[in-house]
């Protein structure tokens, strides 16, 4: 195991990646963000990771939604997710979960962090208040056309910061949502190794009418 993972050892040793296969992680949708997150998360050695999402490829998807091909339509996401990472990464189990959120939530599933991989405003809110139920914190993502924002989330409340609208997204840029992704991901993965992360941070990255890349911070209250 030390061999496949041999520059993420050097990145913080043995001991480090071995506690990494106790942990487990849920990722809450599994389309744009949660295709990246599998990617960028599922080689790193986490022991097991619940894909989770009810939904099915459709031929729109394909272009920002890193794990599908043409050939997928129709096939549920989560289900292609889960064997992509343990295709890519035999000491990871990664389990799909053909379902919503809520539906997951019944099923009492023990994590040790939640990735927030969906796409519309009540399903954020439902993980912040599930996530506050069980004491666990959880990582908040979210893009629109060449912008985007990631908060850890921890001693802060989602459903205090933002206003729960249904609200249809404007375009996409496919390379963001990758980047937002990553972002996610670092910052969950320094959380799992023991690392230290500024939690309750909400990070706010575009592009503006110069084509700059600008990023902004903002804490949010304690809930």
């Amino acid at each position: 195991m030390m061999k496949y993972f041999h520059r993420q050892v050097q990145l913080w040793g043995e001991d480090t990646q071995r506690a990494l296969q106790t942990k487990r992680i849920a990722i809450v949708g599994s389309g744009g963000l949660g295709s990246s997150l599998a990617f960028a998360l599922g080689a790193s050695g986490i022991g097991e990771i619940h894909m989770i999402d009810f939904d099915e490829v459709s031929h729109h998807n394909i272009h920002r939604q890193i794990a599908f091909k043409a050939g997928d339509e129709g096939k549920n996401k989560a289900l292609i997710n889960a064997q992509i990472i343990e295709q890519r990464c035999p000491f990871v189990k990664a389990i799909a979960h053909e379902c919503n959120f809520d539906a997951w939530t019944k099923k009492n599933v023990e994590v040790d962090l939640i990735i927030d991989a969906t796409d519309n405003l009540p399903t954020r809110g439902d993980i912040n208040t599930y996530a506050k139920e069980v004491n666990l914190p959880w990582v908040y993502g979210s893009v629109e056309s060449f912008h985007g924002q990631v908060c850890f989330i921890d001693a802060s409340s989602f459903n205090d910061a933002f206003k729960i609208i249904t609200k249809t997204p404007a375009g996409i840029a496919a390379p963001i949502v990758m980047h937002i992704a990553s972002l996610q991901a670092n910052l969950a993965l320094r959380f799992l190794a023991g690392l230290p992360i500024k939690k309750d941070m909400l990070y706010y990255l575009f592009f503006n009418e110069d084509g700059e890349l600008v990023t902004q911070k903002f804490g949010l209250p304690k809930s």
